[in-house]
């Protein structure tokens, strides 16, 4: 019994070591984005908020063209497309819905709302469903170029937004406004908390509301490139068309599994401008952000988490490179987009060196056999670590309270705990998609199914 409990000690001693080193780094790494904000708030002062409703008139006011990509989305696309056009106050906008040939229900829905609106342009593509979401709003593109030959108009933007989100009134003036002397604006992107799914659906409000308030801020801040969140950001058209000359003609990457991501870097690399716009809509504590239900089980959010890091961190990683020579903010921050699958080998470390712990101490107190001493280095990593952790919740609560409100704030706690797990569930799947396309298979669109809230148009 002795020898196994040895080397019960002895495992757990290794996966607490590794795991202690690696989540000090990685608490060190988070420390430093949260003392860089706050420094940024001391150099800056208290920021005074842009309102919506004081924004700069547009010195050329232009037509604005949304695009919404949709494949397998006949349950929201209907709401989604009427809920904009009953919000949007704009008085020059298009939207283009791309669909394809082998998904009748989508059309239909599309077609619905299209029948009595004609700022609605359905784009059927070519090629059966689904591709990746790039095809689709390559396919897009290039209807509204073929469009504004035909009729003489121009875009001034070109707005991407994702079949299940409900825009805010404001967004489209928003960006006329501010696209000027810009390659590309985006919006905060706030998740709506779903109904009966607080804890798994919560954890992306918790996540995105640190992401969209502290993180971007601090990356745009020291001139890493803007990632765009694929929904809520307008596009200079003459940035996309140097990219598109660049591919052949087509500005977004087809082959891509996150072309987001990887178009705000490009376009960064470009030397084009971005802005992170978080701008009051004149309510208490109102933003013109785009709000969406995310994935309210744990299969849906492991799989929509495993493409995530599927594209940005593994795939990406061989995509993207290191971009620009000597941007080391640009450098520090790519890597810390590809840090989740090696943050999760050491989270999983930590939780099997915790549980083969556990084991030992059970064994002991069944035997009345003395603990070994913990060693004294050991002790204090996990000391730090905890008050690294402390900070990191704490933290949390302070960007989930700032978005959400103070419950939300609490509930945050227990759905750091879920967020974990989602992400560990994840790794097998990335990995499996990783190699898939390591052997040369083609990227696909490996959506969720979405749900549209019942709301009713503001007024």
């Amino acid at each position: 019994m002795g020898g196994v409990t040895g080397v019960i000690e002895i495992v757990a001693r290794e996966l607490l070591l590794f795991a202690a080193a690696g989540l000090l780094i990685g608490g060190l790494d988070d420390l430093l984005v949260d003392l860089l904000y706050l420094a940024r708030r001391l150099v800056k002062g208290p920021a005074t908020p842009i309102r919506s409703y004081a924004l700069t008139p547009p010195v050329q006011p232009g037509r604005m063209i949304v695009f919404i990509p949709a494949w397998d989305e006949a349950a929201v696309i209907g709401a989604m497309l009427s809920t904009a056009l009953a919000r949007f106050r704009h008085p020059d906008y298009r939207i283009y819905v791309g669909l394809y040939p082998n998904d009748p229900g989508t059309i239909a829905a599309a077609a619905y709302v299209a029948e009595r609106d004609d700022r609605i342009r359905l784009v059927i593509g070519p090629r059966d469903g689904p591709t990746t979401k790039a095809d689709c709003l390559n396919t897009l593109w290039h209807a509204l170029w073929r469009d504004a030959a035909t009729e003489g108009f121009d875009a001034k933007a070109i707005v991407l937004h994702d079949a299940e989100d409900v825009v805010h009134p404001d967004e489209l003036a928003v960006f006329d406004s501010l696209i000027e002397g810009r390659a590309v604006v985006q919006l905060p992107v706030l998740p709506l908390v779903v109904p009966g799914s607080r804890l798994v659906s919560g954890h992306y409000a918790d996540e995105f509301a640190e992401s969209h308030i502290k993180q971007l801020v601090v990356r745009t801040w020291i001139g890493a490139g803007l990632p765009l969140a694929g929904t809520g950001c307008a596009i200079s058209p003459d940035i996309l068309k140097r990219i598109a000359a660049m591919r052949g003609g087509d500005p977004f990457d087809a082959t891509s599994l996150t072309e987001d991501y990887e178009l705000g870097l490009r376009i960064a690399e470009l030397g084009g401008q971005g802005l992170f716009a978080r701008v009051a809509d004149g309510r208490r504590a109102g933003v013109v952000a785009v709000r969406a239900y995310f994935p309210a089980t744990l299969l849906a959010a492991v799989r929509q988490k495993a493409r995530w890091m599927t594209g940005i961190a593994l795939i990406g990683w061989d995509r993207t490179g290191w971009g620009r020579a000597l941007a080391m903010g640009d450098h520090w921050w790519r890597l810390r987009d590809r840090r989740g699958p090696v943050a999760m080998l050491v989270l999983a470390a930590a939780y099997l060196g915790m549980t083969a712990d556990a084991v030992a101490v059970l064994v002991h107190w069944v035997t009345d056999s003395p603990l070994p001493p913990v060693h004294p280095g050991l002790r204090m990593l996990f000391g730090i670590n905890a008050l690294l952790l402390t900070w990191r919740l704490a933290v949390r609560m302070t960007f989930t309270g700032r978005a959400y409100g103070w419950r939300e704030a609490f509930w945050s706690l227990p759905r750091f705990i879920i967020g974990n797990f989602v992400a560990l569930a994840a790794i097998p799947r990335a990995l499996i998609r990783y190699i898939h396309v390591l052997r040369g298979g083609a990227a696909k669109w490996d959506k969720t199914s979405h749900h549209f809230p019942d709301l009713s148009p503001q007024p």
